[in-house]
């Protein structure tokens, strides 16, 4: 059997996040997470999209929200649970561009969202480093959402 790590850290400029992770409900997204993770495809990646009260988005090499794979080979079937809900600060979710389009993009929420339950797939919440998220969350941006300074995950790496 495949080792089903417990957390994923995201070492970023601003201070490290820890995820749990969410294997019963999304074990195919979490499998692409981690495996990305550890492969180092999210080092020195930005954190692309800032919607205050909204979402903290990263994930895609190009940093303009429309690159991006996952480790099938494109994209992948959503994993939708009605047991897991957008309700609250520190869910992380795949980002994505209608249904069964998951790719490496993800977000982190900053408030209850619940209107994309059902529409995104949740796999994970951050466990430590709420501080972090929050202090992303008070960074300025641009008409385009992005962050005006960089935020980058220096490096990822899996804790079992």
């Amino acid at each position: 059997m495949e080792s089903q790590p417990k957390q994923v850290v995201l070492e970023t400029s601003m201070g490290s996040i820890n995820i749990e992770l969410y294997w019963k409900h999304a074990p195919k997204t979490c499998r692409n997470f981690v495996e990305l993770s550890r492969s180092g495809y999210y080092s020195n990646i930005k954190f692309h999209r800032l919607v205050k009260d909204f979402i903290i988005q990263g994930g895609d090499p190009t940093g303009t929200g429309r690159g991006g794979s996952s480790i099938y080979g494109g994209y992948f079937e959503d994993e939708i649970s009605d047991e897991l809900k957008h309700s609250g600060a520190g869910i992380i979710s795949m980002a994505n561009s209608g249904p069964n389009t998951n790719g490496s993009q993800f977000f982190i929420t900053l408030a209850p969202a619940q209107w994309l339950d059902g529409k995104h797939t949740i796999y994970g919440r951050v466990s430590s480093g709420m501080n972090v998220v929050h202090r992303m969350s008070l960074l300025g941006v641009d008409a385009n959402d992005r962050p005006t300074d960089d935020i980058l995950i220096l490096r990822s790496y899996t804790v079992d």
